[in-house]
């Protein structure tokens, strides 16, 4: 009797590592309604002023999804696994700007103005370009850590851009804040815009190495770590400068923004609260002082502390040689006429404010128009870009990075404390932009170059790690079945 003996069968298994998903998809899903509340919000403001629906809804639409597409397209292709949220939160903001700025244009108010032309075309156009400069940020720079080689000439070309505005025939005195610089064909740029950007990397790319050195402490006083003197030195060149700052182009914005940047940095660098103390001791030293001899930042205090005084001062002849504004008294009524829900798109009398209501005070339309509700639900979406920032810090694996996006998530967080603050009377003017709304081409190339270079961090930081290589000496497992 025979039997038949089959030989063994070898199952071999292997197990491969599966990545992080990119979330491209999440982010496309997204940017459909990032794109589609602007274009429902142009159609009620067209509703509301003709009582038809705008002529170029369509183009609108097209145009803005155009651009959403081409964005998402970049991230897709050289940032896959950055964050899902920052681009459509970008896009809804910025779509949301044109409306407005589309929406003022059709004043008649403002159409008798002098000088006056229409802003929402420019808008549209430097917003392509601000996509532009976003998808070139994701192209050409691979790795964010490049920049940390770039530390201290990023200082000297912060430097240069502060300084551009005083240099003369370039720089340009506009109603008293020597901020801004002519550029044939172009009209008016703000450098200060783009230095925060550069001044970040410089910052990060310092502290990642003095960090050590400025987290020592000599004493402990009252509760707090003093550093050390020789340790005091950076801090106190980063807050001469912004004085100079404030004193030589009288720009409130740009020196809280500037010195404010740094000391967020300086904090999570260290972990010293006395730094954050020191921090804002010195910028309240030092707006003060210039405030006690600088006329143009005088008048944007006495504003802020009695508007309505200022607001019958611009109504009558007076020799004082003082530009009284009634700016922020009609600001003040736009937010009190919107009450918890708003007057609706299109509905408002912001116009009021006249020549800055699209670019200064262009907060104070969607508080009118959008109320409470509104105001509440665009401040959420400048917080979940900011907190999108910090969890990219937070997951950045690198300390530069870590820093990198600490400053401008920091920077950004400022700037719509100081405009929307400002506009709200609860600090005095400082004549910035609110990111992505506001009119202004310095402004959109600068925050969308920001938004890609946190999207760059983010990429980095969330790309899976790769495969260890694989041992050719090593066997594969096998599995062997009895027949």
């Amino acid at each position: 009797m025979s039997s038949t003996t089959n030989p063994p069968t070898h199952h071999t298994s292997t197990i491969g590592a599966i990545g992080a998903p990119s979330r491209r998809n999440t982010e496309l899903a997204l940017l459909v309604f990032a794109v589609a509340i602007p274009v429902f919000a142009y159609a009620n403001v067209g509703l509301a002023i003709k009582n038809q629906v705008p002529a170029g809804l369509l183009e609108y639409g097209l145009g803005l999804g155009l651009l959403a597409g081409v964005a998402h397209l970049a991230v897709r292709k050289f940032a896959p696994y950055a964050d899902p949220l920052l681009l459509p939160l970008a896009t809804l903001l910025n779509g949301l700007g044109l409306v407005v700025i589309w929406r003022l244009d059709q004043s008649k108010l403002l159409q008798s103005l002098p000088h006056f032309a229409a802003a929402a075309p420019r808008q549209l156009l430097y917003s392509a370009l601000g996509i532009a400069m976003f998808a070139a940020v994701l192209i050409f720079l691979k790795d964010h850590r490049a920049l940390q080689r770039y530390t201290y000439i990023s200082m000297v070309c912060a430097l240069v851009l502060l300084l551009l505005p005083l240099v003369p025939g370039l720089g340009a005195d506009i109603y008293g804040a020597k901020i801004w610089i002519r550029v044939p064909g172009l009209g008016s740029l703000q450098p200060g815009e783009f230095a925060k950007i550069v001044l970040a990397v410089f910052f990060a790319g310092y502290l990642m190495v003095k960090r050590d050195a400025l987290a020592l402490a000599s004493r402990r006083f009252m509760g707090l770590y003093l550093p050390r003197g020789r340790d005091l030195g950076p801090i106190l060149v980063v807050w001469a400068m912004s004085i100079l700052i404030l004193v030589f182009e009288t720009d409130l914005g740009t020196s809280l923004l500037f010195f404010g940047m740094f000391v967020i940095m300086l904090y999570v660098a260290t972990e010293r609260t006395s730094w954050i103390v020191f921090g804002l001791l010195m910028s309240a030293v030092g707006a003060v002082g210039v405030a006690s001899f600088e006329s143009h930042i005088q008048t944007r205090v006495n504003a802020w502390l009695n508007p309505m005084r200022e607001y019958q001062l611009s109504r009558q002849v007076t020799h004082d040689g003082i530009l009284h504004s009634d700016q922020l008294q009609q600001s003040l009524w736009a937010f009190g006429s919107g009450g918890t829900l708003g007057t609706g798109w299109g509905q408002g009398h912001s116009d009021l404010i006249k020549f800055a209501a699209n670019s200064d005070f262009v907060f104070a339309t969607f508080g009118e128009e959008l109320g409470l509700a509104g105001i509440m639900a665009m401040l959420l979406i400048y917080g979940l870009i900011v907190e999108r920032g910090v969890r990219t810090a937070l997951a950045a694996r690198d300390p530069f990075g870590k820093l990198l996006a600490v400053g401008l998530s920091g920077a950004f967080a400022l700037q719509v404390f100081v405009v929307a603050g400002g506009v709200m009377g609860l600090i005095p003017l400082t004549g910035m932009t609110m990111p992505f709304v506001a009119y202004g081409g310095s402004s959109v190339l600068a925050n969308w170059a920001l938004i890609g270079i946190l999207i760059r961090i983010s990429d980095t930081a969330r790309r899976p790690a790769p495969m260890p290589a694989g041992n050719p000496d090593a066997e594969m497992t096998q599995v062997v079945r009895p027949s």
